[in-house]
């Protein structure tokens, strides 16, 4: 075969192709294309008023609008000199955590599983396995509360600058709720720690948020490999750039691809699991240097969401919002989203108008090792002499792996008139 081309990736967020060539039973291009115009959230920005800025970048995303939303509200409140109290930051994070684990939930079992079952959807998975597909439901719903309970709405939540918590009594009684799904998270995890995953193996750097007595979620340094850095530095190691084929930027940190999202979270942070997900973890193999088991990752991190999330709300008392004064600044947020770490920089003006954002979503960051993983794991398959219809099957089950948004198309694109 001389060409491979995937013109439609299913089951992902968003919409991507891919196109391999291949000479002498050897990769040689590799260009993987988010097939997604800029919708310019970095220019729509410029110009509005500090109060308006997260209704707004919620929008770049369905699936993660809570990290949009909670990543520009940190970003902000830096840039005007504000800190917000305890309960505030607990709100923020009940807030990530509500989403990722609905988004956890929804890319386990209807766009991962179905690879491993060997159906096409989870509406054919449905059939034979009604109760798994009940399961996700049940999880799905439970996030949606939580994220609800403090944002007022399941998907594009509202939180202000100084925000109070308004629903205390709902949020406790999410509480119960919590006990009666984790018997569901843990069979999850044994489900996805009993899969056949594909053995690939590759050497990289993680790349995610860390804190020294709290697992990976609102706050903290960066950590890789080589050490810890804080989040206004990320533009000392991270650089974006543009590809002919692409309408997505891909980064690279330090001048190579990396990988953030759950394992990048579960090989940082392992140390500050709960008790009860460091414990189950040691009982199963993860393998960090496969991509594969970014799925495995995921579950693990659903077990830890729910008691963090139980011992959040009984944290939270009420708060009254202060009187904003605003001055000029300028300040980065990072978050960790469901796919990874989530940076937004705002500049903001004495009137309290934003004059620059910068966004870079997860997805953009693993993008290059992505092409990288695609390549090397072709190349095994080309090897062993897999037909083409298998390989095409495999590339897909590896990128849903990652957990990718394509959809996330945040960048205006200057454009060289000659």
């Amino acid at each position: 075969m001389k060409e491979i081309n995937l013109d439609q990736i299913c089951k992902i967020e968003g919409h991507a192709s891919l196109k391999l060539k291949i000479e002498k039973n050897k990769v040689k291009v590799c260009e993987l294309e988010a097939q997604e115009g800029a919708r310019f959230f970095e220019a729509l920005v410029l110009g509005k008023n500090i109060d308006d800025v997260q209704e707004i970048v919620s929008r770049i995303c369905g699936i993660c609008s809570s990290s949009h939303s909670v990543c520009a509200i940190q970003a902000l409140e830096k840039a005007i000199g504000i800190e917000p109290n305890e309960s505030q930051k607990a709100l923020r994070e009940l807030l990530i955590l509500g989403e990722r684990l609905r988004s956890h939930a929804t890319h386990l079992y209807f766009l991962s599983l179905p690879d491993y079952y060997g159906f096409s959807s989870a509406l054919d998975m449905a059939k034979e396995h009604k109760e798994k597909i009940d399961n996700a439901l049940t999880l799905i719903t439970l996030g949606n509360r939580i994220v609800s309970i403090v944002g007022g709405r399941e998907i594009h939540p509202f939180i202000k600058i100084k925000e109070s918590m308004k629903n205390l009594e709902k949020a406790k009684e999410a509480v119960e709720e919590i006990e009666k799904v984790k018997p569901i998270i843990i069979r999850t995890i044994k489900l996805f720690s009993s899969l056949d995953y594909p053995k690939l193996e590759r050497d990289t750097d993680y790349f995610s948020l860390h804190e020294n007595d709290c697992y990976a979620a609102t706050s903290g340094r960066l950590k890789s490999a080589s050490g810890l850095i804080d989040s206004e530095d990320y533009k000392k190691h991270l650089k974006e750039d543009l590809k002919e084929y692409a309408t997505s930027k891909f980064a690279l940190k330090d001048g190579k691809p990396f990988v953030v999202g759950a394992i990048a979270r579960i090989k940082n942070n392992q140390e500050n699991l709960d008790f009860e997900s460091r414990k189950l973890l040691s009982t199963i193999k993860i393998d960090m240097s496969n991509p594969f088991h970014n799925n495995l990752a995921q579950a693990i991190e659903m077990l830890q969401i729910v008691n963090r999330v139980k011992d959040l709300i009984l944290r939270i008392n009420e708060n009254e919002s202060e009187e904003i004064k605003i001055k000029p600044g300028h300040a980065v947020s990072a978050v960790e989203a469901p796919r990874g770490t989530l940076f937004h920089e705002y500049k903001v003006s004495s009137e309290g108008k934003i004059t620059y954002c910068n966004i870079i979503t997860p997805t953009v960051q693993n993008l290059s090792m992505m092409e990288q993983d695609i390549t090397r794991y072709v190349d095994l398959l080309l090897e062993k002499k897999v037909p083409k219809e298998k390989i095409v099957n495999e590339i897909e089950k590896l990128i849903r792996a990652y957990d990718p948004c394509f959809s996330c198309s945040t960048h205006f694109l200057k454009v060289n008139w000659i």
